[in-house]
């Protein structure tokens, strides 16, 4: 069983960078997809960025060119740099994990995804 747990966030002025990490347990070996999303308060959960195990990434149009997904397989850590905050990234933010031996199958579908974590909390201001 995939435990993931989010750390890193916390309250921006828009404009400014933060990081998320998303910190795996009970990983077995194999290939994988991992993922950020993120829940704004009436809002439907949407994928903002995803990875697969061979290093292909993904990114939503409303982040591409801001957001970097990254992980560390030595840690077992996913990352998301976040630079050039703007208000509406204001959300819930979450990790989400899934076995997977194809790249072209990670998607920003919630459904696929078997391990979520609990979710960490970014505030952009302006």
């Amino acid at each position: 069983q995939v435990q993931l747990v989010e750390s890193g966030g916390g309250s921006v002025q828009a404009g400014g960078s933060a990081t998320l990490s998303c910190a795996a347990s009970g990983y077995t070996g194999g290939r994988y997809c991992m993922a950020w999303f993120r829940q704004a308060p009436g809002k439907e959960r949407e994928g903002v960025a995803n990875i697969h195990s061979d290093g292909t990434t993904s990114y939503s149009d409303s982040v591409k060119g801001r957001f970097t997904i990254s992980d560390d397989n030595a840690k077992n850590t996913l990352y998301l740099r976040m630079s050039g905050l703007k208000p509406e990234d204001t959300a819930t933010y979450y990790c989400a994990a899934r076995y997977a031996i194809l790249a072209f199958s990670c998607t920003f579908r919630t459904a696929w995804y078997n391990y979520w974590g609990q979710g960490t909390q970014v505030t952009v201001s302006s």
